[in-house]
């Protein structure tokens, strides 16, 4: 079976993908394009909404980082069979993504002054509102989103790593020793301990 991920050569949100098929044992093409080069032309014509990441399987498609995390996820068995389970953890996973949506807005702005300010809060408010929220939800399933190892872990792990690329500065995770304790769990499971060895820094 031949899959390929395109995406940047960063974590962004395709890292969460990656972690999960390399866990997965899933062999895939990683196909990566230098931020800085984008937009390719012919590249981003040949994308149905001129974005990435953009996944591909025995000539099928997919758009959409957690529509293509998700997938992979189903086949990595780290996807309860239970509905109400399932949306239990899209909804840790729609959480996340709203924290990232803040970080995402830091990312736009082009206004020193301004994106200064963002940034102070970011450190100040906004990540200890999501983070001790995403503490209590690890803490109450010993330490998952779910009672064992789930996509939406993956995706905590690679949005974490995102973000402290992004904002030039590491979250802090005393206060959130649980967190502490997937991150480090996520890097030293069996694949993703492999690629990330071999991995080299990622720069923005």
């Amino acid at each position: 079976m031949s899959r390929k991920l395109q995406y940047f050569n960063l974590n962004g949100l395709a890292e969460p993908i990656r972690y999960i098929l390399y866990y997965g044992g899933i062999k895939f093409e990683d196909v990566r394009y230098e931020f800085k080069s984008w937009p390719i032309k012919t590249v981003k014509d040949a994308l149905p909404f001129g974005q990435l990441p953009w996944y591909e399987e025995n000539g099928r498609s997919l758009n959409q980082s957690l529509a293509i995390a998700r997938y992979v996820a189903s086949q990595a068995r780290l996807l309860p069979s239970d509905p109400w389970e399932q949306a239990v953890l899209d909804a840790a996973v729609f959480n996340i993504y709203d924290f990232w949506s803040k970080v995402v807005a830091f990312i736009k702005e082009e206004d020193p002054v301004k994106k200064q300010a963002m940034k102070s809060e970011l450190f100040s408010e906004t990540i200890d509102f999501y983070f001790s929220r995403f503490e209590k939800e690890l803490q109450k399933n010993n330490g998952h989103f779910w009672s064992k190892l789930s996509w939406a872990d993956f995706v905590l792990v690679g949005i974490l790593e995102s973000a402290n690329l992004s904002l030039g500065q590491e979250i802090d995770l005393k206060k959130y020793p649980t967190i502490k304790a997937l991150w480090a769990q996520v890097k030293s499971l069996p694949g993703v301990k492999e690629y990330v060895a071999v991995r080299k820094p990622y720069a923005l």
